[in-house]
């Protein structure tokens, strides 16, 4: 590979993520359900999360791209069309049905760490007075699926006992029911067929997947390596080995690394990246991210989810924009910087403070408590008005009629 290092300007290298994790989007265009999947397919996955201090993360993330995205669009795609599956990433996402057959190396490996943890354990449950070992247990689970269908954790936790003698911890130590749901989803026996209140409904994989995807049998892991950092590396744009293994979390950075090391000089080009402070750091890309044409971000303030691809790694999140953010959820409230769930806000290329805010739902009313602008950034009359422009758009979409500002919210 070509020792000769090619700069990036901070400037360039904040547009080309943006671009690439679909920042740059004309964000009030009008969006079919085919534009919607294919906004999905080009972040690769879109996380959720129980949350919902104004609405929950994967709405937020894909209306900060398009404020025409349409709920009902998304509804569709996963539970009638099948486009869209929802599995593990570094956490549960929204992922294309294109890349189910990817997912079946995780399953793999998953069933091998998961199975043998289970084995050790001895009996997990009691039904009927009748003690159950993991296997017993997981046929029992699958059996109840096949003959009633999409099964909720509640619909099977009268049926059985917890043993607690023997509890580690963690997601294992659930309600088996729970418990056993979990494993075989993430193994890959069941998926997701749609949600009930948020709680997920399992159902067997052959009737929720199609076909045409679950007849594709798992990659080696040489190919599925090759696969995770290809894909990995045309969502960033530029990214290092350690970049490279997080964003689907499924391939080591050792692997990563060999994989950068293998590639010729056609197919990677070594890069110096700016950062916000002015220092450079490598990162590998693709030869034809260096003649990409940007596409100019909106002007806009726009406000986004904590669990917005763009922040999901912190590291490079304070490299390229200078921004120190963290979820204080599990903080205690007296350690808290700026509050329980505070949102980013992006305005242009920069992220330019933080707000804290929450939907009530009985009143209908955006909750609008305080805003910390990062230094540098003022609050001028133009930047006062985007704000409230992007807060009233904020409570339409969640269904609110008006926004209540705090007293002393504009002396920020």
């Amino acid at each position: 590979m070509n020792n000769a290092k090619i700069q990036i300007s901070n400037s360039r290298a904040r547009r080309i993520f943006m671009q690439r994790q679909g920042l740059c989007l004309a964000p009030n265009t009008p969006q079919s359900k085919d534009q919607l999947q294919a906004l999905i397919e080009q972040l690769g996955f879109v996380q959720i999360d129980s949350i919902r201090t104004v609405e929950r993360a994967h709405h937020m993330i894909l209306f900060a791209r398009n404020h025409q995205y349409q709920r009902e669009h998304l509804r569709q795609l996963q539970e009638q069309d099948r486009q869209l599956f929802e599995h593990w990433t570094h956490d549960a996402s929204i992922i294309p049905t294109a890349f189910y057959p990817h997912w079946q190396r995780r399953f793999e490996l998953a069933r091998e760490r998961l199975s043998e943890r289970w084995r050790q354990r001895g009996p997990v449950a009691t039904v009927n007075g009748e003690s159950l070992g993991f296997e017993q247990l997981m046929a029992q689970v699958l059996h109840h699926v096949d003959t009633v269908g999409p099964t909720r954790s509640r619909d099977l936790k009268a049926k059985t006992e917890h043993r607690t003698d023997k509890s580690t911890g963690g997601w294992w130590d659930w309600h088996p029911s729970k418990t056993a749901l979990e494993h075989l989803w993430r193994t890959g026996a069941l998926s997701v067929s749609h949600r009930d209140s948020f709680q997920k409904a399992y159902d067997l994989s052959i009737r929720v997947i199609p076909s045409r995807q679950l007849r594709k049998k798992a990659q080696s892991e040489t190919a599925f390596i090759q696969w995770a950092c290809r894909e990995a590396l045309s969502r960033l744009g530029f990214a290092s080995p350690v970049e490279l293994a997080a964003y689907w979390e499924s391939v080591k950075s050792p692997q990563a690394k060999q994989w950068c090391a293998s590639q010729s000089d056609k197919k990677l080009v070594e890069v110096e990246v700016e950062g916000a402070d002015g220092n450079y750091q490598h990162a590998f890309a693709s030869p034809d991210l260096l003649t990409e044409p940007l596409t100019e971000p909106p002007d806009r303030l726009r406000v986004l989810s904590p669990f917005d691809p763009l922040l999901r790694d912190r590291k490079r999140l304070l490299r390229l924009f200078g921004f120190d953010y963290r979820i204080e959820v599990f903080v205690p409230e007296a350690k808290r910087q700026y509050g329980y769930y505070v949102f980013p806000l992006l305005e242009a290329d920069r992220l330019i403070g933080r707000i804290d805010m929450k939907a009530d739902r009985d009143s209908k009313v955006l909750m609008v408590k305080a805003l910390w602008l990062e230094p540098g950034v003022r609050l001028t009359q133009k930047r006062q008005q985007r704000l409230r422009a992007e807060l009233n758009r904020q409570a339409k979409f969640v269904g609110l009629t008006a926004v209540d500002y705090a007293a002393d919210f504009f002396r920020s």
